[in-house]
């Protein structure tokens, strides 16, 4: 007899160190639903009849099991005129990271097909790769365009792939990061990572391959005729080969008890994509795993106030955490009381500073609470004026007019200029303000010292995203 030993989890080594981990390679669209524009059999004809199985087409087709002896259909209506758009929408249930979309059609291959994605559950579509022999005249797009590192999210079109022959058996086959530039460096591109995920996965068929060529009569309704040959689409076969996305902090993913799917986070992760750290995980920012650097979440050892975090220097890894271990030189009721917020994230802050008590009441452990009838703003931060007043900041300071239970450091002393001013633009940058940008860094601010007329800040560069070839010079 040997017992059945427990196996050794993908996402640390041997000697329990984090490690990069990601899920198994899949079709991930085995067995989902796809919804169809148009599917045969309503009203039955000679060909086709949905109430019938042996001669039903549905779009569960699509998806099922298929061999070489038994490849089942889905297949559209029969339409008399051209052209007519059929769509196939699939839901992936979840963020996923594509690398291939292929189809494997029953009738001859589309003249012009478009495949799209969304990465929003289907509120939203960009397009992923057309097909056409026509490009610029159905799709608007050259049919040989080039792939740089400044438009590595752009979708080409082809005019492979679009040939009537064979007509049946016919395959298309997209690959996500064929051509793509930084397809090598792929840990270091959130460009391409962006461009990989999708929730949902969409195919259209534009344009069918007209009668004339399949040996009709000229004529069509293109050129003033009526058009009447018919035709149909029919696929044997769709497939998104890719992974659950997680960030590299998880090695599966399995269904929570709602029955979505999401990550089996490690590494002091959370979230559908492991994509945030655990609350009092927060002694540095998160990051997404790397073949290099795991970048696990990291327990917090230090407390104070937000205002104060975005104000101090903190060197190394040191990023204050939100009260973990409640290790503040200024007191716990300093902590508590000088940013709601971290009153949220701490529990020790229960027994400090009753006027914050109704708020902690109903916090999440994540640091956020409803706004109560005192209070107003997207976040809660502008109140009554019995309450506290608030200055506008970056990050909001409060300064205490009688809040009852208070220490005496949370006094209206406090003044707001001298924490952060708030920041100007946005912290995102679009695709466009991307690629005009020589360099794209995300850092840690140490220290700043006034010299004349200039700043200058000692950093701690975090990430390099995009970086120009000719490297800065004294005094550009």
């Amino acid at each position: 007899f040997v017992a059945q030993q427990t196996p050794p989890d993908p996402c640390y080594d041997e000697n329990g160190a984090p490690r990069r981990c990601i899920p198994e390679f899949v079709n991930a669209a085995f067995g989902k639903e796809v919804q169809a524009s148009s599917t045969c059999g309503k009203p039955p004809t000679r060909h086709c009849d949905a109430s019938d199985p042996r001669r039903a087409h549905p779009p569960a087709y699509l998806t099922d099991l298929n061999t070489a002896s038994n490849m089942t259909c889905w297949r559209s209506e029969t339409f008399h005129h051209s052209p007519h758009n059929v769509t196939l929408t699939l839901s992936l249930g979840k963020k996923f990271e594509v690398v291939y979309v292929s189809l494997q059609f029953c009738s001859p291959r589309p003249e012009s097909t478009a495949i799209l994605k969304s990465m929003d559950y289907g509120k939203t579509w960009v397009p992923y790769q057309y097909y056409s022999s026509q490009c610029r005249k159905i799709y608007g797009k050259p049919s040989k365009a080039t792939v740089t590192k400044q438009n590595e999210q752009e979708a080409l079109c082809t005019d492979g792939l679009t040939d009537l022959y064979p007509l049946t058996g016919g395959l298309i086959a997209f690959s996500t990061l064929d051509g793509r530039p930084s397809a090598q460096d792929f840990d270091s591109s959130p460009v391409l990572q962006d461009w990989v995920t999708a929730t949902d996965i969409r195919v259209v068929f534009s344009r069918p391959h007209l009668f004339r060529e399949l040996g009709g009569r000229e004529g069509g309704e293109e050129e003033g005729g009526t058009g009447s040959t018919p035709y149909y689409y029919a696929v044997g076969e769709l497939q998104v080969g890719g992974r659950c996305k997680c960030n590299g902090h998880a090695a599966r993913c399995l269904r929570d008890k709602e029955q979505k799917l999401v990550c089996d986070c490690k590494h002091n992760t959370e979230g559908p994509e492991c994509d945030r750290c655990k609350p009092f995980h927060y002694d540095r920012p998160w990051q997404r795993a790397s073949a290099r650097e795991a970048n696990e979440c990291l327990e917090a050892h230090l407390c104070a106030p937000a205002a104060q975090v975005a104000s101090t220097s903190w060197k190394g890894s040191q990023l204050p955490g939100a009260c973990g271990a409640l290790h503040s030189p200024m007191g716990t009721e300093h902590c508590c009381c000088q940013d709601v917020r971290l009153a949220c994230l701490c529990r020790a802050c229960r027994n400090c500073c009753s006027w914050v008590w109704t708020r902690i009441e109903s916090c999440s452990w994540g640091g956020t609470a409803p706004c109560s009838s005192a209070e107003e703003g997207l976040t809660c931060w502008k109140a009554a004026p019995w309450r506290r007043t608030l200055k506008s900041c970056s990050v909001p300071c409060l300064v205490l007019t009688s809040a009852p239970g208070c220490s005496t450091l949370c006094s209206s002393s406090a003044d707001c200029d001298s924490y952060c001013k708030p920041a100007k633009g946005n912290y995102k940058i679009n695709m466009k303000k991307y690629c005009k940008k020589d360099y794209v860094v995300q850092v840690n601010i140490l220290e700043m010292e006034t010299v004349a007329n200039w700043a200058k800040f000692t950093i701690n560069v975090l990430s390099v995203y995009k970086c120009r070839d000719e490297r800065v010079k004294r005094g550009d």
